[in-house]
């Protein structure tokens, strides 16, 4: 065993030089000036007091630095997975109790235990079975619920439920008690951010700051709409005109231990863990792989599940709740040059630092700030371009990707994504259960056989070759079974079948069982049946059965070594049809 492999610090730490410092400490500068406001809205989005958003930015960043294999992947508090453990630690205990910041530590123990282990025992392939669009589908749909649930926040209203119908009938029924106050800092620093984000930089430029510098400024916006909104605070004394402010915030680190649990509480949240783990296993490994590619760093998917759980369990170790990659901080840590996933580490002090400082000053904060900055940051999760594609490119996509869009607006987060995984399968079942097949003929001038309804090709009579483009399995042995029977009865006067089997690669028992109906039905046609192309493990596999020794034709390296074999066949044994392959060969 390589014990690089399972801690990456022990290979790029020992490349590390001053030039790599330097690059990590200016990214992990940029990303704790975008992290702190971002923390401390995630967890305001999960039902959490805002420390705690704080406490899950700092463990698990140097967690990751361990264990993590990307040197651009920024771990943290991330909107979709704190709205999934707002719905999953609802159903357990009430918002804003003791039981409920338990519930969410032991949520991301369970998480992290669940991530190492799939990493432990190589379990990564489990995420593909979420396809891009269902991701896309669930991520557009949840960055809607996002965006709603903060409407509350922003009109100084109470607001409840974890998806659309429950938001909305929650709106409508609080809406007269809007504070227009709270309105007021809401629009201030909706309107801010959405500037900052997109014409703030081009006004910097205008004014000769060099990029580097308008960057960072523009990165440094939302803290700059905290402080601007606190200072609003103290002078119109916010607080007295009914506008709801962060209040009192613990100073200092957060104590390391474990929370108390039940054999009940697991049992309620593991279903939802291993959701959570998955989804976010899934938006993390896309993001460091898109990264990885631009610098040609190799990521391993496994490892990442380690790296992953270790930084769940170190949130829960530290008092956060679950975490994960995130996009946005990702791409700002990769554009601002961190080398190694030492960028982290340094983040992560930089965290800690502003809980030790900062926290007195937050008590000042209007929520309705952090709700804006909530709205701003999940923009860029909704979509709906994937419809438009999906519908142009395949009705199955759209199908699972609508499925999974409207399961998650209106039944919730977990239900949405279980559909989505549903549907994903069932797409796929669909697919291979009707495998594309097609009959073949040979181009002339070559040895290429290629299907009869899209190329000019010489076919023989009393010779069926069908070439199957799919692994054959117990979904669509019948198919196959179907198939070729119906080929034969559209073509009297039949003698010879031949599969060709370049594009499968498994043959399981019921695909067996098809395929020795199929010789035996053939066979009592007085037609053979034969195979080529067959792969060398399939071929393995079907030379430990009886099939092969019944077979009424045989197994050729080759479709065209297949009908040169039936040719000479015929040739020595002539039928009645004038045989007159040699003049298409």
């Amino acid at each position: 065993m390589n014990i690089k492999s399972y801690f990456p610090i022990l290979d790029w730490g020992r490349r590390y030089n001053r030039q790599t410092l330097t690059s990590d400490l200016i990214a992990a500068i940029i990303v704790t000036i975008m992290l702190i406001p971002q923390s401390l809205a995630y967890a305001l989005l999960a039902g959490l007091p805002p420390e705690v958003g704080l406490y899950a930015s700092i463990l698990p960043l140097i967690a990751y630095a361990i264990f993590g294999t990307s040197s651009a992947l920024a771990v943290g508090p991330v909107a979709v997975v704190s709205l999934m453990t707002a719905a999953a630690v609802g159903r357990v205990a009430a918002q804003g109790s003791v039981d409920y910041a338990s519930a969410a530590i032991l949520l991301a123990l369970l998480s992290g235990v669940m991530l190492m282990l799939m990493g432990l025992f190589r379990l990564g392939f489990i995420a593909n079975f979420l396809s891009h669009p269902v991701i896309s589908g669930f991520i557009t749909a949840s960055g809607i619920i996002i965006a709603t649930s903060q409407v509350g926040g922003l009109l100084g209203i109470k607001t409840e439920g974890h998806a659309m119908p429950d938001l909305i009938s929650s709106i409508v029924e609080h809406l007269g008690q809007a504070n227009v106050y709270t309105v007021m800092v809401g629009a201030i620093a909706l309107s801010l951010l959405l500037w900052i984000r997109l014409d703030l930089k081009n006004w910097l430029a205008r004014f000769g700051l060099p990029t580097g510098v308008a960057t960072i400024i523009v990165r440094a916006g939302p803290v700059l709409v905290v402080f601007l909104t606190m200072a609003m605070s103290v002078l119109f004394d916010l607080g007295a005109k009914g506008v709801s402010l962060v209040g009192q915030v613990p100073q200092g680190l957060p104590m390391l231990s474990l929370p108390s649990f039940t054999t009940d509480t697991i049992q309620q949240l593991a279903l939802p863990a291993l959701i959570i783990s998955i989804v976010g296993f899934v938006e993390s490994i896309s993001v460091a792989q898109t990264l990885a590619a631009k610098r040609r760093e190799r990521i391993s998917p496994n490892q990442e599940l380690i790296g992953l759980g270790a930084t769940n369990i170190a949130a829960a170790i530290g008092g956060g709740f679950p975490v994960t990659g995130g996009f946005a901080r990702s791409v700002v840590n990769f554009d601002a040059g961190a080398a190694t996933p030492a960028a982290g580490a340094f983040t992560a002090i930089g965290i800690a630092g502003a809980t030790l400082l900062l926290t007195p000053f937050l008590a000042i904060l209007p929520k309705a700030t952090l709700a804006a900055t909530i709205v701003i940051a999940v923009l860029t999760l909704v979509d709906f371009s994937t419809l438009k594609r999906a519908w142009a490119y395949s009705k199955a996509d759209f199908a699972a990707v609508v499925i999974t869009m409207f399961g998650t607006l209106l039944l919730g987060v977990e239900v949405g994504i279980s559909l989505g995984v549903g549907a994903s399968i069932l797409v796929f079942l669909y697919r291979s259960s009707q495998p594309h097949a097609a009959v073949v003929g040979l181009v002339p001038g070559t040895e290429h056989y290629r299907n009869i309804k899209r190329h000019k090709v010489d076919t023989v009579p009393g010779v069926l070759s069908i070439r199957i483009d799919e692994s054959l399995y117990f979904a669509n042995a019948r198919y196959l079974e179907d198939l070729v029977i119906n080929q034969v009865a559209a073509n009297p006067g039949l003698t010879d079948v031949v599969l060709m089997c370049s594009a499968v690669n498994v043959i399981d028992m019921s695909a067996l069982e098809s395929l020795e109906a199929i010789n035996e039905r053939l066979s009592d046609l007085n037609i053979r049946l034969h195979l080529s192309e067959v792969k060398g493990p399939v071929a393995d596999r079907l030379s430990g059965t009886e099939f092969l020794a019944h077979l009424g034709g045989q197994v050729h390296l080759s479709q065209h070594q297949a009908m040169l074999a039936i040719a000479e066949r015929r040739l020595a044994a002539p039928t009645d049809d004038g045989w007159p392959l040699l003049k298409v060969i």
